[in-house]
Formats: structure tokens, C-alpha cells, sequence
């Protein structure tokens, strides 16, 4: 019986290792999408696009491993748990992936078409930033297995949020502006679109953490709920 639980601990630990070579792959995705952008670097810009297929990989391997797990070691209570996360977890760092690819995708299209860099792109840095800081966070969280950083994700999602509503006024008042550049700030959108969403998936993390060591499932909650529950 030793044995088969220090076999069951070895693949768990193979597991979990292998989200965190994805998250930091992903973060890395993440960071270069978002520094092509602003310097509109095609070739970094198509790095990242390339980089997708390792990430897509590590998605396919890490869920196969868990339903190997499932099946022939029947985890109950925190190690079911842990399994759980695992799944979601890899799920949204895929999406976040997806995420990085659509920025990388709008960079190559604009400096394709010769654009020049276009206003909003030190507020998108700035969100970025936010954005980038809470997916680290929620990777360290769940790499140390320490819910007690979910509230201040979850803060830092209502900021991204924030500037993601004002980055778009912004771009509709450039549209009224000059209705040439139409075209040009609808994709941008999307861009600010694509980072609002990757504050999302890394928060959906940080809640998943929370679930893995406390039991407790916060989402959906309050951020004042949330910080009671983990008080």
C-alpha cells in the first residue's frame, strides 16, 4: 500500500508540474503578444502564434493524465480536488493562450498594412501589466498551493475591468473622430477585449486554488464574501 501511495503522489506531482511548465508558457505567450504589440514586432508577433501548438500539447497531456489518475487510483476528498483543479486549471490557461495569439495576430495585420502605432496603446500597456501580474500571481498560488492571494486577484480583475470600459470610450470617441480608422480601432478592440479576458481566466485560477485547498467553491461570490471565506 506504500508503495502504490508514493506511485499516486509521484503522478500527481507530474501532473501539477506539468500545469506549471504550461502556465509559464503561457505567461510567456502572454508578455511577448503583448511587448510585439507595442513595438510592432511581426517575427516576435509570429513567435507566439507558433508557440500555441506546445501549449495546445500540454493541454491534451495533462487532461490524459488526469483521466489516467481518475481511473486507476479513484482519488476521493483533497486529492479529487487537486484533480478538479487541474482540469479547469489547464482549461483556462489553454484559453489565455488562445487569448496571447489573437493580440500576436492583430500585430502582424497591422504592421502588415503599415499602420502606424495607434493612440491607447500605453493604457493597453498598462492593463496588460495588471493582467500579466494577476495570471503570476494565480500560478505561484497554485504552484504553493495558497489560497490567501484570491481576494487581491479578484481585486485587481475589478481594475482591469475598469480600464478595459475606459480604453473602449476612448477608441469609440477616435471612431467619431475620424471615421477612417474605423476599421483599424475595431480590431483594437478586440485586443483590449482579448487582455480583459485573460484577467478573467487567471482569476477563474486563483478561485480554483481556493476550491483545491479549502473546499470551498467562490465563484460567483462577492469580493467581500470571498475575503471572509478565506479569513
Amino acid at each position: 500500500m506504500e508503495h502504490t501511495y508514493k506511485q499516486f503522489d509521484t503522478e500527481l506531482e507530474a501532473v501539477r508540474a506539468r500545469v506549471l511548465e504550461m502556465g509559464g508558457l503561457v505567461e510567456d505567450q502572454v508578455n511577448k503578444a503583448v511587448e510585439a504589440l507595442m513595438d510592432q514586432n511581426a517575427t516576435l508577433a509570429e513567435e507566439v502564434v507558433a508557440s500555441d501548438v506546445r501549449v495546445n500539447a500540454l493541454e491534451v497531456e495533462s487532461d490524459e493524465a488526469c483521466t489516467q489518475i481518475i481511473a486507476r487510483r479513484q482519488p476521493t476528498a483533497s486529492d479529487l480536488r487537486m484533480i478538479m483543479t487541474i482540469i479547469k486549471t489547464i482549461t483556462d490557461l489553454e484559453r489565455i493562450g488562445d487569448e496571447a495569439v489573437k493580440i500576436a495576430r492583430f500585430t502582424v495585420k497591422s504592421v502588415n498594412n503599415d499602420r502606424i502605432a495607434t493612440p491607447r496603446y500605453s493604457e493597453i500597456r498598462y492593463m496588460s501589466d495588471i493582467a500579466l501580474k494577476m495570471l503570476r500571481t494565480s500560478l505561484d498560488s497554485f504552484a504553493r498551493l495558497d489560497p490567501s492571494s484570491a481576494a487581491s486577484v479578484a481585486r485587481q480583475d475589478m481594475e482591469v475591468d475598469e480600464e478595459f470600459h475606459l480604453i473602449v470610450r476612448h477608441l469609440i470617441t477616435y471612431m467619431m473622430e475620424d471615421p477612417r480608422n474605423i476599421s483599424m480601432f475595431i480590431d483594437l478592440m478586440f485586443v483590449v477585449k482579448a487582455i480583459e479576458r485573460i484577467g478573467d481566466h487567471a482569476k477563474n485560477i486563483s478561485e480554483y486554488v481556493v476550491y483545491m485547498v479549502k473546499g470551498k467553491d467562490v465563484r460567483h461570490t462577492t469580493l467581500e464574501q470571498l475575503e471572509k471565506e478565506l479569513s
